[in-house]
């Protein structure tokens, strides 16, 4: 087989996973913690093993949607911390950009973070707390870096950004995870609670590059 052959075969394959990841967000949409492979295979019009060729079980499936959010919910994250404003404005838009998108789709949120009741996802033993922490972690991780890369946090610097990436980031899942449950206040005030919170230290380090910071 020539590159191009290989080539074409692999825009394919892509192709076809890109479509079955589609199916499968439809479904967890409609069902959120629920959705189960059966059905998820039934709205992308394939049988259930021809899904396990493609991602092996739920947990590869889990872990290739995950990816999926994640990536798109990382990067609106970085882009609302890199926008042209103060500093306090950007820890408002950064809590905001993350709480407007488990707000806007909360059966996927759900699917990501919650296990269905009695620990299981539509599959027979699925555990979903054993594939969610990784996620939270990663976003931890991503933080750190940037705060790393944007305060002068003195020595220490960067087991400090490490300490507050994930601490933030716990934060903000725990917040809203409550928030999203309970509805007790309006969005824009769990913000501007959360950012209160935030505003001790974080206000008074400086900047690493001269400019408007973290």
């Amino acid at each position: 087989m020539d590159t191009t052959q290989r080539t074409d075969q692999q825009r394919s394959a892509d192709r076809r996973r890109r479509e079955l990841l589609e199916a499968a967000d439809r479904v967890v949409l409609r069902d959120g913690p629920q959705a189960s492979m059966n059905a998820i295979a039934a709205e992308a019009g394939i049988t259930k093993p021809i899904l396990y060729r493609h991602f092996g079980d739920k947990g590869g499936l889990y872990a290739a949607l995950a990816k999926r959010h994640t990536d798109a919910l990382l990067d609106s994250l970085r882009a609302a911390l890199d926008a042209p404003a103060d500093r306090r404005e950007r820890v408002e838009a950064t809590l905001d950009t993350y709480l407007a998108a488990i707000e806007a789709r909360p059966q996927v949120y759900r699917f990501l973070m919650h296990p269905a009741e009695g620990g299981q996802v539509g599959d027979q033993g699925f555990d979903v707390g054993k594939h969610s922490a990784p996620l939270l972690r990663r976003m931890g991780e991503e933080l750190a870096t940037v705060i790393e890369e944007r305060l002068d946090l003195g020595p220490g610097s960067q087991q400090l950004a490490r300490v507050w990436g994930h601490g933030i980031v716990g934060m903000m899942h725990a917040a809203g995870d409550w928030w999203l449950g309970e509805r007790p206040c309006s969005r824009a005030e769990l913000v501007r609670s959360l950012a209160d919170l935030l505003w001790g230290r974080l206000a008074a380090a400086g900047d690493r590059m001269g400019g408007p910071g973290f």
